[in-house]
């Protein structure tokens, strides 16, 4: 398998309930926080995702949110979605994601790493030996070199059979 290519490909997180988990043998989920769980730089509520992580919880999933964005910025997200994680987290640094299945207390096999970027979420998910899932970037990140990792990404999905436009839900 490649190291570039997720293991599943869905449009939003919402698609991932406890059905779906247990199909795949998982019980935990390492989350991407920008443009996976919110847009990007956003602070707004988002209630849709703080029900969903709360159903997961509630049926045994272990969550952790390993992000890249400032730990001020995870701190934000982390008291409201009411779970643990950390900011400047160093995706795809293996380091970082067996930190985070630590405080799972969960073998990499039995977790998935979700994320909207195959360079980091996806990257680092694999090297570590975990389910990874990509999801679509809820919005189009106007950062320069997200932009050329975004073109670079296309390429390689493309290259395993998805048609992945940024922003663009099917």
């Amino acid at each position: 398998m490649s190291l570039f290519r997720p293991r599943d490909v869905i449009d939003h997180v919402a698609q991932i309930t406890p059905h779906f988990l247990a199909a795949r043998g998982l019980n935990g989920l390492l989350l991407d926080l920008d443009n996976t769980l919110v847009p990007y730089g956003s602070y707004a509520e988002e209630g849709e995702m703080v029900r969903w992580a709360g159903e997961l919880r509630s049926a045994g999933v272990g969550l952790y949110l390993l992000s890249n964005a400032t730990g001020k910025r995870a701190s934000f997200w982390i008291s409201r979605l009411g779970f643990a994680g950390v900011g400047m987290a160093g995706k795809p640094n293996p380091r970082a994601f067996r930190k985070a299945l630590d405080v799972l207390a969960l073998p990499p096999h039995a977790v998935g790493m979700v994320g909207d970027q195959v360079f980091t979420d996806v990257l680092g998910g694999n090297l570590a030996g975990m389910h990874t899932i990509l999801v679509r970037p809820l919005a189009v990140n106007a950062l320069p070199h997200t932009r050329a990792a975004r073109r670079l990404e296309r390429l390689v999905l493309r290259r395993y059979g998805h048609d992945w436009e940024p922003g663009r839900r099917r």
